[in-house]
């Protein structure tokens, strides 16, 4: 995942904010920059989700609990059946940098 943008995204952006201000950019078109500012978010390969869960100490049902989610989807998800929606993505990374705390 990145973590900074780019300079150029970020004086794009400030410009339609500041276009928006005076009157100039609609609230429709602002969010079509917002949205062009948002952060992509990394692929996780299943061994990247089991290290995830692994590190958190749980087991798979409890990983699953707290994400919302059964475990069979988390089984498929570390062995590669199953690919993680981007919800579940930005979830998964969130515990990856912050713990298993923000979402307990």
């Amino acid at each position: 995942m990145r973590k900074t943008t780019s300079p150029v995204l970020t004086a794009v952006h400030e410009t339609a904010k500041g276009l928006h201000m005076a009157g100039v950019m609609d609230q429709f078109t602002l969010r079509e920059f917002d949205h062009l500012c948002l952060l992509a978010v990394e692929l996780l390969d299943p061994l990247q989700i089991r290290q995830i869960r692994e590190s958190s100490r749980v087991s798979q049902a409890v990983f699953a609990r707290l994400l919302s989610t059964r475990v069979s989807t988390e089984q498929k998800r570390e062995i590669g059946q199953k690919r993680p929606t981007d919800t579940a993505l930005k979830l998964l990374h969130l515990v990856q940098r912050r713990g298993l705390e923000v979402v307990a």
